[in-house]
């Protein structure tokens, strides 16, 4: 009988040992849809912090309840473990979440978007006077290229390029 060495990820997946700690990490969802609510539920069970920024106070009643931190702007919250995603690329309010988000030490800022249409927040911080190697800093488009369609899996492969790309591992963000 052949005996494998089954490393601390393999016991933590049969539930022998406790998952490591995450090291503070953190995920800003900006904006109230369907994507911002399966991403963060899905970064909650991959043991992040969770925070939606939502500024309209009527889409962001809807999210009472569920049991995420809700606030109406970035503020000071993000730090060196915190990843920040606009999870709306039509919304007004782009360039200000940007810029705040830019502003702070935050591990990794990205907008959702595909990479076959112009970027709406290189204009939107360039007029808020951001400069543009901060405006480089926004990772877009964001998530694994695995052909997500449905909001549930444009929250997975977002999640999923992420955890690779704070792993520093190749699934990330490359896109052919």
């Amino acid at each position: 009988m052949t005996h494998f060495h089954h490393g601390v990820a393999c016991e933590v997946a049969h539930g022998s040992v406790p998952p490591p700690d995450t090291d503070g990490r953190a995920l800003i969802a900006v904006f109230a849809n369907p994507v911002a609510e399966y991403l963060l539920r899905y970064a909650a069970d991959a043991g992040y912090q969770v925070v939606l920024v939502e500024p309209d106070a009527e889409l962001a009643a809807k999210f009472n309840g569920t049991g995420i931190e809700i606030r109406s702007g970035i503020g000071p919250l993000p730090g060196e473990s915190t990843d920040v995603v606009v999870t709306d690329h039509h919304r007004e309010e782009i360039g200000v979440m940007l810029r705040d988000a830019l502003a702070t030490p935050a591990r990794w800022v990205g907008i959702m978007g595909s990479p076959r249409v112009e970027p709406p927040h290189i204009q939107a911080l360039a007029l808020l006077g951001v400069s543009p190697d901060e405006i480089l800093r926004v990772h877009r488009p964001i998530g694994l290229n695995i052909g997500s369609r449905t909001p549930a899996e444009i929250a997975i492969a977002t999640l999923a390029g992420l955890i690779a790309d704070r792993n520093d591992r190749p699934g990330g963000f490359r896109f052919a």
